[in-house]
């Protein structure tokens, strides 16, 4: 008589762990649906459109656009020369990337208290592919930023040589990945209510004391010093740096890097953090 083997049986626990088990999407993750619908998110917060496209073009018609004839060097305006109004529209380029930068960075903390981020966290997208995609949109706004003040100051008539409009406009657009960065480490770092009374005064201080609203030869000697030291400063010097008689710094790009380290290395820390709560 021949025996039988028993049927082999699939034990409950092995066939739901195996339901359960997610794969991982190409790229983490990160696809440009996600990524059009976060920017689109930016646009729609109409604060952040005035603080990041708004308000540099009011400060360039307020303090720039009056000093359209007086020259920036000692060559006149008529035989080439530049005028103090290029040098203050890229410094309000800088500014606008950097506050559009900062916000699309510090947008991680409103999701935090929302809870949205926890939801993410149920979904395949990986915490890199998430930054990734926080990191281009805030690129994409702080971009708009530049070119909407830039377009301005030609409507208004400011002339600068092609190439001080491109390459500005670059570093002005680039450097700014330095604030998201920042926003990244204050948006995990403070609750939702309170990262713009963070990010506010912060962009303020950084700005002022970076050259970008007056310049640095108006404070005393020893602001001067400790300014050199700011983020600002740095990005105000490099997207400048191309306009003619202007000197490039390579302190002020070591300046942009060490800063980006800081922030960014802040940021996965209190990403990792913020991870092991939940």
């Amino acid at each position: 008589m021949s025996s039988v083997s028993p049927p082999t049986s699939t034990s409950p626990t092995s066939t739901s762990s195996s339901r359960l088990e997610r794969k991982v999407p190409p790229l983490g993750g990160f696809n440009l649906t996600f990524l059009l619908i976060e920017f689109k998110r930016r646009l729609r917060n109409r604060r952040t459109l005035v603080f990041t496209v708004v308000m540099p073009i009011a400060l360039f018609l307020i303090v720039g656009l009056p000093l359209k004839d007086t020259a920036l060097t000692a060559v006149p305006i008529s035989n080439g020369g530049l005028s103090v109004a290029a040098y203050i529209l890229i410094s309000m380029a800088v500014y606008g990337a950097m506050v559009a930068s900062t916000a699309g960075g510090g947008a991680v903390a409103v999701e935090r208290a929302s809870g949205w981020s926890r939801q993410l966290r149920l979904t395949p997208i990986t915490p890199a592919a998430y930054i990734a995609i926080k990191v281009i949109s805030a690129l994409a706004l702080g971009l708009l930023a530049v070119v909407a003040t830039f377009v301005a100051g030609w409507i208004c008539g400011v002339e600068m040589p092609l190439q001080v409009w491109i390459l500005s406009g670059l570093a002005a657009w680039l450097g700014s990945l330095v604030f998201t960065a920042l926003g990244l480490f204050i948006g995990y770092m403070v609750p939702s209510e309170n990262v713009m009374q963070f990010l506010g005064p912060i962009l303020a201080i950084l700005a002022l004391f970076g050259g970008l609203f007056t310049p640095l030869s108006s404070f005393p000697v020893a602001v001067q010093n400790i300014a050199k030291w700011t983020p600002a400063y740095g990005l105000g010097e490099i997207a400048r740096a191309p306009l003619p008689g202007g000197s490039f710094d390579w302190a002020a790009v070591a300046n942009i890097i060490a800063w980006l380290a800081i922030f960014s290395i802040g940021a996965a820390l209190m990403m990792r953090r913020d991870t092991k709560r939940v």
